[in-house]
């Protein structure tokens, strides 16, 4: 018999693959489409590790079982090659990030090809290459004729290590998400587009989506609606030397989802960044509101929320009034309040929001109670925490004894028509800040000019290419390396034809990948983003496979540009992606998060080299449930290894069988698989169908090894998504013509699923009293005398008379006595 060798045999079917174009999706095709797609990676310099390809080996399974299914599968790959960690890369290792990319997507493609994925290469992208940000740009311009992309100076989240601005989504627990460095602020320019104004929208429409529910969750918080009021508190005396401003900054805006405690008032506090500190804080409180303001500059958002820090701040001089109650309450900045939420000034209750209470304790300010559990109150003492629960209100004049939830609605609409209230809707999420102080990334498309301000670039002068340059480093100053590249910074404006200067920021990382699922329809197409007819008949992406660390990021930016260039009528669905599957990462053995740094990091070509890339594949699916973070086991690996041995040589052995019919045994073994399988791949249950093959040769190696010809090609076809090389050299020495990958998926009878004995339940009115095994098709009238002579029932039924039996079958009998 000829041994399995599958470094041999794998190499010869990849050049046969890639060859025959086998894995090639039809834009004209008559069969139902079925879109699968990958998270595309960023390709780093040290290559893919074993847990990379985990989500890729299951897409790839999802694809060629809808290929057998009779579906046009659209299964690509591409490379999100801008950003951050090209450019570290680049900078780490001195190497042009140009030069280091094009050589990363080269060892990255190698490895995803040796592992059998069944990518559809024709339609390969690369977000640096300017055929593709050319569109990258097109959208942009789009965005800013639409009033979606504006320019602000305004206090960013910077990096002092990546010496760039980060968007809110992309500093996580104060650090950089790219390099952990703590981020602090900074004033800078940036373009920022208007994300927020798509807040609703981006809530609601996940109602729709077929996505694990703690990504839904995570979207669903951090797009952040609350429900409330706005208030107006009058400033009572506004700064001496500031007796002349205008009415309109006599006033300060508050949110609040508790307009029911609005008696309990007793300060506002205002963010330091807020625009009104200055003009209230009076002379002899202006220098220490300052240095207060310098200081929370030094800290990060999540340092000024944190529950369990310190509450600090400073007295502006100034007070407001109460609206409910006339009553005149101070003014103070402190850093716990943030700019970015509401109107960026709270009115604190601290008898009932614990973060005003410690507020109030180390002040001295005053606490009042208008909230009871009970009413009415009996004794509700404050002691060392506020009671922020809901209620009846107490001490709130005419609205006292009422329910929180009526109170809320009351006293907004009576303030309102005082002019002084109106119900609010308020978002957490804020304006995605969307340029980067870096080389590596698309070139925004505008100038600016003295005279004609800023100025988008005309659609026929893209794309607007990035130069190459020596001097790539980040600057640190503020500004990008492109600032220096005078030849390319000066220009002319599009619009008077004077002299001016190019934007230098560039788009961040996240721009390219905001759209790549749409370029794929289409990926050659030079007149226009793509086809319309195409992007129709393929999207919207069916399956969406990848990690869950992009659960904000990415697909809340990708929903965001979907659903506005869904408002130009140039997309044709609300959504992007359908269905979400998320891929839980693959630790070290040691039980590590895999890094280089730990020297723990497992190199897939090792693998493959070794066992060869079926057993790779096998045992990624089969090291756990696909969602579940999972620790490396070289054992694993080997069990697969024989596993595959194994089904080479039953397979090998069977062919010489003359047998035209199978044992009903068997018939049943191999029907009862396909229908396992089936189900097993349809709802992500990769390691458990796994087991179900293992179990399955088990048997038929036992007592019944001989199969017939029909039997074993039905097995090898269900084993094909799994372990694409084995399967198809196999089909070929079964002495098939074409590919197995041709053929269609097998379909098992129903009759033959069914389990001969069954566990039948016997209750006694409704309650379990026994189980008995009896055959599948047991009739009622046997049923009932199985279970009268049943010794744990007849204690139940003595000397009782019975009124009916309740018979299911297949299922339970139910005595009523």
């Amino acid at each position: 018999m000829i041994l399995y060798n599958p470094q041999k045999i794998e190499k010869k079917w990849q050049r046969i693959w890639e060859k025959s174009g086998i894995f090639k999706a039809s834009d004209k095709s008559k069969k139902p489409k079925f879109y699968c797609l990958d998270m595309f990676p960023y390709p780093s310099g040290e290559g893919l590790h074993v847990g990379h390809p985990r989500g890729y080996i299951a897409t790839d399974i999802i694809s060629h079982f809808k290929r057998f299914k009779g579906f046009n599968v659209l299964h690509p790959m591409g490379w999100d090659a801008f950003g951050l960690p090209a450019e570290n890369y680049a900078i780490k290792t001195g190497i042009h990030p140009e030069i280091s990319t094009k050589k990363n997507i080269k060892r990255f493609k190698e490895q995803i090809k040796s592992i059998g994925l069944s990518y559809d290469w024709s339609r390969e992208i690369n977000t640096t290459s300017p055929d593709y940000y050319k569109w990258t740009q097109w959208i942009f311009l789009l965005l800013y004729k639409k009033g979606l992309a504006y320019e602000s100076v305004l206090p960013i989240n910077w990096c002092p290590s990546c010496k760039t601005g980060l968007a809110n989504e992309e500093v996580v627990n104060g650090k950089c998400e790219r390099c952990g460095a703590i981020v602090t602020k900074k004033n800078l320019r940036q373009w920022v587009l208007k994300i927020a104004a798509y807040a609703e929208r981006l809530l609601r429409d996940l109602e729709i989506l077929d996505w694990p529910e703690k990504i839904v969750m995570m979207q669903k918080n951090w797009i952040g609606k609350s429900e409330g009021a706005d208030i107006k508190f009058q400033i009572s005396n506004p700064a001496p030397e500031r007796s002349a401003v205008p009415d309109q900054f006599l006033q300060i805006d508050v949110f609040t989802t508790r307009p029911d405690t609005l008696f309990g008032a007793t300060f506002l506090v205002l963010s330091p960044e807020h625009p009104m500190v200055g003009k209230i804080t009076t002379a002899e409180r202006k220098s220490e509101v300052e240095k207060y303001q310098e200081e929370a500059k030094k800290k990060s958002d999540l340092e000024r929320t944190d529950l369990a820090k310190e509450k600090t701040g400073v007295f502006t001089g100034s007070y407001a009034i109460n609206p409910v109650n006339n009553e005149k309450i101070p003014i103070w900045v402190a850093d716990y309040v943030l700019i970015s939420y509401g109107y960026g000034a709270i009115m604190a209750v601290p008898a009932h929001d614990q973060r005003d209470f410690e507020f109030a304790k180390k002040y001295s300010l005053t606490i009042k109670t208008v909230i009871s559990p009970t009413f009415p109150r009996k004794d509700f003492p404050l002691l060392d925490k506020a009671y922020e629960g809901e209620g009846f209100l107490v001490d709130s004049r005419e609205f006292t004894g009422k329910r929180s939830e009526k109170a809320k609605e009351e006293i907004t609409d009576w303030l309102a028509q005082k002019g002084l209230a109106k119900r609010a809707i308020n978002y957490k999420l804020r304006d995605w800040v969307f340029s980067r102080q870096r080389y590596w990334g698309e070139p925004i498309p505008v100038v600016h000019c003295s005279k004609c301000g800023v100025v988008p670039l005309l659609e026929k002068d893209l794309p607007l290419k990035l130069p190459r340059i020596k001097k790539y480093q980040p600057t640190g100053t503020g500004e990008s390396p492109l600032a220096t590249v005078k030849n390319w910074v000066n220009t002319k404006c599009p619009k008077c034809k004077g002299p001016a200067k190019r934007e230098t920021n560039t788009m961040p990382q996240w721009a390219g990948s905001c759209w790549y699922f749409l370029r794929y329809t289409d990926p050659r197409n030079k007149k226009e983003i793509f086809e319309k007819k195409k992007e129709k008949y393929w999207l919207p992406v069916d399956l969406y496979v990848g990690g869950a660390e992009h659960a904000v990021l990415h697909l809340l930016y990708a929903r965001f540009w979907h659903k506005f260039l869904y408002d130009l009528r140039i997309v044709s669905t609300k959504e992007p992606f359908l269905k979400l599957r998320n891929q839980g990462l693959v630790l070290a053995p040691d039980g590590q998060k895999m890094s280089k740094s730990r020297g723990n990091v497992i190199n897939p070509d090792d693998i493959i080299k070794k066992y060869g890339a079926d057993t790779l594949r096998l045992y990624e699916m089969f090291m756990g449930p696909f969602e579940d973070y999972i620790a490396w086991d070289i054992k694993g690996m080997e069990g697969c290894s024989r596993f595959l041995n194994r089904v080479w040589k039953f397979i090998l052995i069977n062919k010489k069988n003359k047998i035209k019919k199978d044992k009903e045994e068997n018939e049943r073994l191999l029907h009862k698989l396909i229908k396992k399988i089936t189900e097993d791949i349809e709802s992500f249950k990769f390691n458990t169908a796994i087991s179900a093959f293992m179990e399955f040769l088990n048997k038929l190696e036992g007592k019944n090894k001989k199969v017939s010809r029909e039997f074993i090609e039905k097995f090898l076809i269900l084993l094909s998504p799994f372990t694409p090389y084995i399967s198809e050299e196999l089909w070929f020495k079964l002495d098939n013509k074409r590919s197995i990958f041709k053929e269609f998926w097998p379909k098992y009878n129903p009759k033959l699923v069914k389990d001969e004995i069954i566990t039948l339940i016997i209750q006694v009115n409704g309650k379990l009293r026994d189980k008995i095994k009896v055959p599948v098709d047991i009739h009622e009238d046997e049923a009932k005398k199985l279970t009268l002579a049943s010794e744990k029932v007849k204690k139940w039924i003595e000397g009782k008379e019975i009124k009916k039996v309740i018979f299911v079958p297949g299922k339970l009998i139910n005595i009523v006595v």
